[in-house]
């Protein structure tokens, strides 16, 4: 069974503001949690949904039977534009990112996504990519290993783990998730492991990350889903992690905000904007969704609107 937590879902599903006969796309479907509430406000309307991972797919053709409202993409979102183009839609009324690795994909002991069970090292949500968290162990240079645990991971101690990775990879392949738990933790002072916290977990993010070239997909799609929105349409983006969310504020704001230096007037349809951030500040889980699923606790929510 596909069990998976949707976060912030009722705030997503109404900053969304959805009309009955609009075209909305999920671009990460996972267990169809917003897709499923989506459809339920949909009349007339189409909803697009995508997904790398064919178990998601496979569950959704269950949960939507064949409904002729719904399009399941089993690719990547960055195949966005293509995949809009084949189905005869060029513009949309919302859009919805919610970013991250599903619940069943880190439960899967297999999928080599967590560092709570012991399996090889995997972690492709498209299962059917070349590469894997193995050849990111095993084979990338130092320096790039380095570059991606401080940069994806934040990794205090990048430096150090990386250069252990690359002595106990010249001696054998690390082939599990255990196996590199155990390297993480032997390059860590003992202050930081007693800190709260798996001392994994900046590790294993960032080279998920790597794996599914998460933030270069992100960025790309992101830019695509704002401008095929039709007026009124809104891009919802849940995150996880602050490189996401900082990626995603930034966005936001290139296109909400006029590049006219200040003092100099705006000329409506020459300089002005098409786009306005809908919410001042980040929108955060509720307390009674944080009681549930602690998962939420790191997820923040951004939308922005198509204005003219």
């Amino acid at each position: 069974m596909f069990n998976h937590y949707s976060v912030m879902l009722n705030e997503s599903i109404e900053q969304l503001n959805i009309k009955p006969d609009g075209i909305y796309v999920d671009m990460t479907l996972g267990g169809a949690g917003h897709s499923k509430a989506i459809m339920d406000k949909l009349d007339q309307g189409q909803l697009i949904c995508f997904d790398q991972d064919i178990v998601a797919i496979n569950n959704a053709k269950k949960a939507f039977k064949d409904n002729d409202n719904v399009s399941l993409v089993h690719n990547n979102f960055s195949s966005y534009k293509e995949s809009l183009n084949q189905l005869g839609i060029d513009k949309v009324d919302g859009v919805i990112f919610d970013l991250g690795v599903s619940s069943v994909q880190f439960d899967t002991q297999e999928r080599g996504f967590s560092y709570r069970f012991d399996a090889r090292l995997d972690m492709r949500m498209n299962q059917e990519a070349s590469l894997s968290a193995f050849e990111v162990v095993n084979e990338y240079e130092f320096k790039d290993l380095h570059y991606i645990l401080a940069r994806y991971g934040e990794e205090k101690f990048a430096k150090q783990i990386a250069r252990n990775i690359e002595k106990e990879r010249s001696i054998k392949p690390i082939e599990t998730t255990f196996e590199l738990v155990e390297i993480i933790k032997k390059s860590m002072p003992q202050a930081a492991l007693k800190k709260k916290g798996h001392p994994a977990k900046k590790t294993f993010q960032a080279i998920r990350i790597e794996v599914n070239k998460e933030l270069d997909v992100f960025e790309k799609s992101l830019h695509d889903a704002i401008e095929s929105l039709n007026v009124g349409g809104r891009v919802v983006v849940i995150t996880f992690h602050s490189l996401e969310d900082r990626m995603a504020k930034k966005i936001f704001k290139e296109y909400s905000t006029s590049n006219v230096p200040k003092g100099m007037p705006i000329v409506e349809g020459v300089n002005d904007v098409n786009y306005k951030m809908i919410n001042s500040k980040v929108i955060l889980p509720s307390d009674e969704e944080l009681d549930e699923n602690r998962r939420s606790k790191s997820s923040k929510l951004r939308v922005i609107e198509k204005i003219k």
